[in-house]
């Protein structure tokens, strides 16, 4: 299969600038660029589907540049609804430090900042230099302005075009960079950009864009929609990485397969038809977080989560360290101890039940329990020497109600 056959099997192309291109991609040798901006401190699992693609095409013989848009990052593409937010350059530079150094390690890619070839550009320059060779119709006609023209656009995000196609001319003309891979989204931006470089240099470049992954109900996992899963340890952790992927619906889990992993597809063929015929398995599930989990945090990291999660379907809180209840609980509220009270006293004062009386029944009932193991004396007093590491406690409620509790808040 080549690597043209494997980008359609995988469902990875979506737009193509010329049926030439197919032939470039399978004989190898291509400098290409794709990019993000540096809106955020991290990238997302959204950018990882992308960006995937810099190893795939290496792996085929490609040289990948990576750009993270210092320059691009000010302005912001114009979204679908509404400008986004200014964030300052100091912001920006932040930023780009923290993606450079995840786009490195993750993807081994050389990485550049177009805010180095277009700081010197004045506006006089970049007007004559670049904004003569756009003419109004064709950039009104481009997807992402027309559905903004209702709502209104600024004249800044209708200049982002014009900026992500001078970076394609620059990289052309200083890196031979012909072509440019993006989300489906960028396909205006892209276009914009082999046109300039037409007009400018006589000479044909080429493009094309990845579907972008989406969940279930069609929402993309971007940040802007909420529920980003970062790529940062610190901000997603690989147990809620794992917990997501091992929980995808079954409708979606061979898409992630093909899109996330370098499985072949052989294995995925395999994967798919267990997933048909014997779904109880997950076998498709754990492979994707598997495969996942450790191309991003590595082995390591992957092991421990698959660990977390054992010792939580055994029910055996007790036996996780206290950073592990950190990442299994993160984001739960966590509530003081007071070392000396009573459990009933505990749940009353940190409103896990609303009277003693609901306390005493539910303890009574076996319905309380403490670091996983049933509470039976209602007199009991919490002592440091009952927490994780005398640091955590985790009541549970019932089957489904979690609270965390420690002694150093």
């Amino acid at each position: 299969m080549t690597i043209f056959e494997e980008l359609k099997w995988r469902g990875l192309i979506n737009d193509i600038s010329s049926p030439d291109l197919e032939e470039k991609l399978n004989k190898g040798g291509l400098t290409f660029y794709i990019g993000t901006d540096p809106t955020a401190d991290s990238l997302h699992i959204g950018h990882f589907s992308s960006f995937l693609i810099s190893k795939r095409l290496k792996d085929a013989g490609h040289h990948p540049i990576l750009l993270v848009g210092g320059a691009t990052g000010m302005i912001g593409d114009p979204k679908p609804t509404s400008e986004r937010p200014m964030i300052t350059k100091e912001e920006v530079d932040k930023n780009f430090a923290c993606l450079k150094e995840q786009a490195e390690r993750l993807f081994g890619c050389e990485v550049v900042n177009n805010y180095d070839w277009t700081k010197g550009i004045n506006c006089l320059d970049f007007l004559r230099d670049y904004g003569k060779y756009f003419n109004i119709n064709y950039m009104l006609g481009k997807d992402i302005v027309r559905r903004r023209l209702d709502t209104g656009i600024t004249y800044t995000e209708f200049s982002y075009m014009i900026l992500q196609a001078l970076d394609f001319l620059h990289l052309y003309e200083t890196r031979n960079c012909t072509l440019q891979v993006a989300g489906q989204d960028q396909w205006g931006n892209i276009t914009a950009g082999i046109d300039l470089i037409r007009k400018k240099t006589g000479q044909e470049c080429y493009g094309f864009t990845m579907p972008l992954l989406t969940k279930a109900d069609g929402t993309k996992f971007g940040k802007s929609d909420g529920g980003a899963l970062w790529l940062d340890p610190n901000k997603t952790s690989p147990y809620e990485l794992y917990q997501f992927l091992v929980k995808v619906e079954d409708t979606k889990v061979i898409d992630y397969l093909k899109f996330l992993t370098f499985l072949s597809k052989e294995e995925i063929t395999k994967l798919e038809e267990s997933n048909q015929l014997e779904p109880e398995k997950r076998l498709a599930h754990k492979a994707l977080a598997k495969e996942v989990v450790t191309f991003i945090h590595g082995e390591e990291a992957f092991k421990e989560a698959e660990k977390i999660s054992e010792i939580l379907f055994q029910g055996a809180i007790g036996s996780l360290t206290s950073k592990q209840i950190e990442q299994v609980f993160k984001g739960l509220p966590v509530y003081k101890v007071n070392k000396g009270e009573t459990i009933v006293d505990l749940l009353v004062q940190n409103q896990i039940c609303s009277s003693k009386r609901e306390a005493r029944e539910l303890i009574g009932n076996q319905s309380i329990q403490l670091n996983g193991n049933k509470v039976q004396d209602p007199n009991l007093v919490i002592t440091k020497d009952l927490a994780i590491e005398q640091k955590y406690i985790i009541i549970r409620r019932g089957k489904t109600k979690y609270y965390m509790l420690s002694f150093e808040i």
